[in-house]
């Protein structure tokens, strides 16, 4: 346990020296040339407006789960990391709707700001499950205050005339990096814990949509990678509310125990 928190440290301190002293890298203009510019519906970018649907329903069936009682949490308070996770999905629906129908960098903002609460929140639900209760709530307001400034910071570099996403984006390495640790070398105290890995990997295949958004446009015209990145990056919501429902707590010898509280 020391020697992961004494690892976590290093890496946090690396990771803020990283932000603060890296050459500033401004917003790509040609990011918001999406491939699917496609009018539908007096919608413009239609595909890429309406498939953010998949963030909102996700992010609404998670908050439906976790204070309806049918996520499972030994102890109450444990639910609020996943509350803030299924809200910075429910409100990147609302963002990403509203920055794909006019893309520019200052709707680009309402669409990252809510993506740095689902990480704080998914982050914390780890630390929570894996390190302690009481250490995962402590992190979980210092990683959104992070992730929140990385953002206003972006913002306002950008205003100033000299953009600066060097943040926000070792920001997500670092979210990457922390969960990938944390699900190897920390066990979850609850069963079905390997379904991070799906989590992970359906954000992971989502980032590729995104990168490959004109070739896999081109293979028909039918859909564009990003519209498919919506789409791909929200099923991590759905694994997240099929885990809380279906886990139960492990006992020392690994079986698991069914004693339902949250």
């Amino acid at each position: 346990m020391a020697h992961r928190s004494r690892w976590l440290i290093v890496f946090t301190v690396l990771c803020i020296v990283a932000a603060m002293l890296a050459p500033a890298i401004p917003q790509p203009v040609e990011y918001h040339q999406f491939a699917d510019r496609r009018r539908a519906f007096g919608i413009d970018n239609f595909s890429n407006v309406v498939t953010n649907a998949g963030f909102l329903i996700a992010g609404l069936a998670g908050l439906v789960v976790v204070f309806s009682g049918r996520a499972y949490f030994e102890f109450s308070r444990e639910r609020w990391p996943w509350v803030l996770f299924f809200a910075g999905m429910l409100l990147a629906g609302v963002g990403s709707s509203y920055y794909h129908a006019a893309p520019n960098n200052e709707r680009l903002f309402w669409d990252r700001l809510p993506m740095t609460m689902a990480f704080a929140g998914l982050v914390a639900s780890q630390f929570v499950d894996r390190i302690g209760v009481r250490a995962g709530l402590a992190v979980l307001a210092p990683l959104l205050v992070a992730g929140v400034a990385s953002v206003i910071y972006w913002r306002w570099t950008e205003h100033a005339g000299a953009g600066n996403v060097v943040p926000y984006v070792i920001l997500q390495g670092y979210v990457v990096v922390v969960l990938a640790s944390l699900a190897l070398r920390a066990p979850s105290r609850y069963t079905r814990a390997n379904d991070l890995y799906w989590i992970f990997g359906w954000y992971v295949v989502g980032k590729l949509f995104e990168a490959f958004d004109a070739p896999v446009f081109a293979l028909g015209n039918i859909v564009s990678g990003h519209s498919l990145k919506h789409l791909a990056a929200s099923g991590s919501g759905f694994v997240a509310c099929y885990m809380l429902m279906q886990r139960t707590l492990r006992l020392r010898d690994g079986e698991a125990v069914d004693k339902r509280r949250g």
